[in-house]
């Protein structure tokens, strides 16, 4: 059932945006089953950013949460998410996922990609 409802979502976006365009019809690529298949597939296979000593590490290595003499929070602790989040200037925001939560470490992740 979920699969019939991605298809038909995907169907009517790719219609509202085939429609819209500036393209003459003969030149519009035709979307196919095959097409909308892989498109879920591709939507299947992408993965929240898991909360990893080797991202937290990447992370710091980044943001920089220590003084330069190794004083500094524990990598993956709340204290050291609270310092990301001020490093990035997001702390206090309402948008930013609970920091005890797999969520908070994907939200992190799309931003430092971003920056």
């Amino acid at each position: 059932m979920m699969r019939v409802i991605k298809l038909t979502l995907i169907t009517a976006f790719s219609t509202i945006v085939i429609g819209c365009s500036d393209t003459s019809k003969s030149e519009m690529a035709t979307v196919t089953e095959d097409t909308i298949l892989a498109a879920t597939e591709v939507v299947h296979d992408v993965k929240p950013q898991a909360c990893t000593h080797a991202w937290y590490s990447e992370i710091d290595s980044q943001l920089i949460t220590d003084d330069g003499q190794g004083h500094g929070p524990d990598l993956g602790s709340l204290e050291w998410r609270s310092v990301i989040e001020f490093k990035l200037g997001i702390r206090g925001d309402s948008n930013i996922p609970a920091r005890n939560s797999a969520l908070w470490c994907d939200y992190i992740n799309r931003l430092s990609t971003v920056r």
